[in-house]
């Protein structure tokens, strides 16, 4: 490796000063402050293809309950579903007058993951359709759970745990949570696969969570970077398309997790988000605004009737009892409030740092913040849930 050093018993120090640069220069740079709280792994803000759960739903039967069951008269599917399962197992319940209270009919709901294997147990969402008012104690029996294309890739059935729980009586009732909806842990089995191979792929999409230019390219220059190769590159602000490399053929598991693992910053807009319901502000750290001066005041009049009686005197035969209005009007114009300037390029920090000076709560900030992009100051755009 080191044969042009040719000096006699100088071969090793040599040898031992090439080896030892390297090594300081590599624990110096480990040593020193890396910023990489802003960076996130490519894992947690891309999704690849085919590595998605599917949605899969059925309609069941619930029996077992007590009393808090659908009213046949009121549910005809839940009086038909009975019907119909009864027949199958050899009973026929046609000519009788069905009126139990103990069965329910139930929309069923899982989510398959991917690439989940054949007999693997998946959890279940067991929800009331008709007018039950209590599932718990209920047990669901055999219920095909369909996906999107009408295949049949899982069944259900089990005892329903519910976390709420529903109590009447006479004059009163406590419900507390919702005691028409449950969950069964491990009550699915999956008969059917998805037909998705990931070994047989030649190229890989990574599909940005939130759909950013600055982000797929950064996505693309680390798997570059990483690979060595011109592997990667972004075909829109959601998708980088990634070949596989020679050296990683029929190992597209073991590419996945080396790229995903990769850190890169994202990039995202300025944007601020409000939900006027609740009153909630959200700002992005990219928020910034041009020199603009905020005041904000109300005019509040409060007026207070306070009616009051009057009486004759005592034995008097010529008064009557009169009721006599008052009134009591008060203006607050709000005159301690300041004027606040903000100059050009503040951060999110002085921007709110301002606004709070103010004494202005989360409404009136909403209300500033329109203004203030209405008036072309605000450089973002703002989201109103």
């Amino acid at each position: 490796m080191h044969g042009s050093i040719k000096k006699p018993g100088t071969s090793q120090n040599r040898t031992f000063r090439w080896f030892r640069i390297p090594i300081l220069s590599a624990l110096l740079l480990a040593l020193l402050p890396v910023p990489v709280s802003a960076q996130s792994r490519i894992k947690d803000i891309v999704s690849f293809e085919g590595v998605r759960a599917n949605m899969l739903v059925g309609y069941g039967l619930v029996v077992g309950l007590n009393g808090t069951g659908d009213g046949l008269a009121n549910a005809p599917f839940t009086r038909e579903s009975l019907i119909g399962m009864l027949e199958r197992l050899g009973v026929n319940a046609r000519e009788a007058g069905l009126n139990t209270k103990n069965v329910a009919a139930v929309m069923v709901t899982a989510n398959l993951p991917p690439f989940a294997n054949q007999g693997s147990r998946i959890d279940v969402t067991v929800s009331a359709l008709g007018d039950a008012t209590n599932l718990l104690g209920g047990t669901l029996l055999v219920t095909p759970l369909v996906g999107a294309d009408g295949e049949i890739y899982a069944v259900s059935q089990g005892t329903i745990a519910v976390g709420g729980f529903a109590v009447a009586g006479a004059a009163e009732s406590v419900v507390k949570g919702v005691p028409t909806s449950g969950r069964i842990a491990n009550g699915g089995i999956i008969e059917r696969e998805m037909p998705f191979r990931l070994a047989n792929l030649k190229q890989i999409k990574l599909s940005l969570r939130n759909p950013d230019f600055t982000t797929a390219r950064r996505i693309a220059r680390a798997i570059n970077a990483f690979v060595g190769l011109p592997t990667a590159k972004a075909t829109d602000p959601t998708t980088v398309l990634m070949k596989t490399p020679a050296n990683y053929k029929g190992e597209i598991v073991e590419l996945i997790t080396d790229i995903e693992q990769l850190r890169v910053e994202p990039d995202q807009i300025a944007k601020v988000i409000i939900d006027e319901q609740s009153g909630t502000i959200v700002m992005g750290s990219n928020v910034r605004i041009n020199t603009v001066a905020i005041a904000q005041g109300n005019l509040t009049i409060r007026v207070t009737e306070t009616a009051q009686v009057s009486q004759p005197l005592p034995f008097s035969n010529t008064g009557t009892t009169q009721t006599v209005p008052r009134t009591e009007i008060e203006i607050d114009e709000n005159g301690d409030r300041k004027l606040t300037v903000l100059q050009k390029g503040v951060s999110l920090q002085d921007l709110v740092n301002g606004l709070n000076a103010l004494g202005i709560g989360p409404r009136d900030m909403i209300t500033i913040l329109q203004a203030i992009k209405a008036a072309g100051a605000l450089n973002a755009d703002i989201e109103v849930l």
